[in-house]
């Protein structure tokens, strides 16, 4: 008996149950989403030579500008500070101009990989300093850690793949990489951007499908990481609905009070139908203000006793229509007007109390 509660408890907490959506906040908070940073490296190192690539002619022609100014006023250098400072800025300026947009253009690529991924979210507890960062003990458990030996594994594989990628691309370029001194250099320079690109960019979709893997990966990892066992979602419960013994009062004291609004409508009502033991409904009809008769009371058992018992202190007809009463109570609830198909019936019922009533005031 002992070992089998041990055993309960054991199992009461692994985390089995998938995470709240509060849970998911809690984290979400922290920082902690399910993100991959190789899709943003990915997604840089494509749109990087794709805009390079596009950009050829207008970074050629900087470049040549550049150097043109330089042979230009090479005669006006005179080894001074002055001269230097000249230079330097000019080809600060220059290098600017051809970089800034380039940088621009891969900063949005780069927003855009991480909002794709997690949204738009704002976490201060995040860069918040902890001393666990720089506890000597904690960064060895993260270094000798199984996230640890997967990045090792996914780093040495993609190095493995890259550098297979660029050896064939080198081997393929061998023939006239050799002939490379003896062309024209406008010819030698493009054919050298047209093997950079090409290989940037096979570099580039590679990186993108490992990325793509990797971010099912993190998604698959976070998942797990954030699992709740069933005693933190019971207590997550507790805090957020309140004590179970509690609710359950609560819902008792409003199910008494729900009755006892109900029993001080059925002296209003102008007829009781009856199973005639089981069942007891209460019916109101307002023709200046209803469209169709409401229930206004409603029970079975020892409800419906009670409902029956009023009905009578307070001169309110009661009649015996077993299939009126368990229709009425299984479709219609308590203020509810009554459905459409029963309004022939309850309006027989309805004309017969009436009657009744006419020749009673008559006697």
């Amino acid at each position: 008996m002992l070992d089998k509660r041990i055993n309960l408890q054991l199992f009461a907490g692994e985390r089995t149950e998938p995470a709240t959506p509060r849970r998911r906040e809690e984290a979400r908070k922290k920082g902690q989403v399910a993100k991959s940073s190789e899709l943003s490296i990915a997604v840089m190192v494509l749109a990087g030579f794709i805009v390079v690539d596009a950009l050829g002619p207008f970074i050629a022609g900087e470049a040549k500008s550049l150097v043109a100014h330089f042979l230009h006023s090479l005669h006006e250098w005179d080894g001074t500070v002055g001269s230097l400072q000249g230079m330097f800025f000019t080809a600060l300026r220059t290098g600017a101009i051809v970089l800034l947009p380039i940088l621009g253009i891969l900063a949005v690529f780069s927003f855009a990989s991480q909002a794709l991924q997690v949204g738009f979210m704002a976490t201060p507890e995040s860069i918040m300093p902890k001393f666990t960062r720089i506890n000597p003990m904690e960064g060895l458990k993260r270094i000798f850690s199984k996230r640890a030996l997967v990045e090792l594994v996914k780093s040495v594989f993609k190095i493995s793949i890259v550098g297979y990628i660029v050896y064939k691309q080198l081997m393929n370029a061998g023939p006239w990489l050799i002939g490379l001194g003896f062309s024209d250099l406008r010819q030698s320079f493009r054919l050298v951007i047209d093997a950079v690109t090409s290989m940037a960019t096979r570099i580039g979709i590679v990186l993108l499908v490992l990325a793509a893997a990797d971010y099912l990966y993190q998604r698959w990892e976070f998942e797990q990481s954030i699992r709740m066992s069933k005693q933190e979602i019971k207590e997550e419960l507790r805090q957020t609905e309140g004590d179970p013994l509690v609710r359950s009062k609560i819902r008792q004291r409003q199910r008494q009070m729900a009755a006892s609004r109900m029993m001080t409508a059925v002296p209003t009502a102008d007829v009781v139908v009856t199973n005639p033991t089981h069942y007891a409904v209460a019916l109101r009809y307002d023709a200046d203000n209803m469209q169709a008769p409401q229930v206004v009371a409603k029970g079975m058992g020892h409800v419906a006793q009670k409902i029956k018992e009023i009905a009578q202190e307070n001169n309110v007809s009661i009649v015996s229509k077993p299939e009126l009463a368990r229709a009425l109570y299984k479709t219609t609830e308590v203020g509810q007007e009554i459905p459409p198909d029963l309004y022939p019936a309850v309006a027989e019922l309805l004309a017969f109390v009436y009657r009744l009533r006419r020749r009673a005031a008559q006697v």
